[in-house]
C-alpha cells in the first residue's frame, strides 16, 4: 500500500479529521479527538495502528513485518511495516478495526453525534 492510498483509505471514512500533532512529518488519522492511524508522510515505510491484545499476538506471530506500537502502547497498538509481505487485505482490515476500535472507545455521547449504529 503506498501513502496515496493509504491516504485515501483513512480519508474516506466517516469523521476523520487529519493532524499533524507531534511535527511536520507524523500524519496522524483521528475521529472524535482520538488516534487511530500514524504515518511518516516523509518516509512511510510502516503505520502504526490501534488493535487488540489478542489480535495483535496473533498478527506478531504469523508476519515478520507486524511489531508491537513504536513509541505506543504495546498492548494496543502495532507497528506495521508497509515494505514486509503483508497482504493489502490484512493492512486494510488492521485499518478498518483500528477506526472501530477507537469509536468503540468514544463516549456514548459523541458515538450518537457521529451517528455510529449506521457506520
Amino acid at each position: 500500500m503506498n501513502i496515496e492510498d493509504l491516504y485515501s483509505l483513512c480519508a474516506s471514512k466517516p469523521y476523520v479529521n487529519e493532524d499533524f500533532p507531534f511535527d511536520d512529518q507524523t500524519l496522524v488519522f483521528k475521529i472524535g479527538g482520538k488516534i487511530f492511524l500514524l504515518v511518516d508522510i516523509n518516509n512511510p515505510i510502516s503505520i502504526s495502528v490501534k488493535c487488540s491484545p489478542e489480535r495483535s499476538i496473533e498478527l506478531r506471530e504469523r508476519f515478520e513485518g507486524i511489531q508491537p506500537g513504536y513509541h505506543m502502547n504495546k498492548k494496543h497498538w502495532i507497528t506495521i511495516s508497509l515494505r514486509a509481505e503483508i497482504p493489502q487485505e490484512i493492512l486494510v482490515e488492521c485499518i478498518n478495526n483500528s477506526y472501530e476500535l477507537v469509536i468503540k472507545s468514544l463516549t456514548k455521547k459523541m458515538q450518537t453525534c457521529f451517528n455510529v449504529e449506521n457506520l
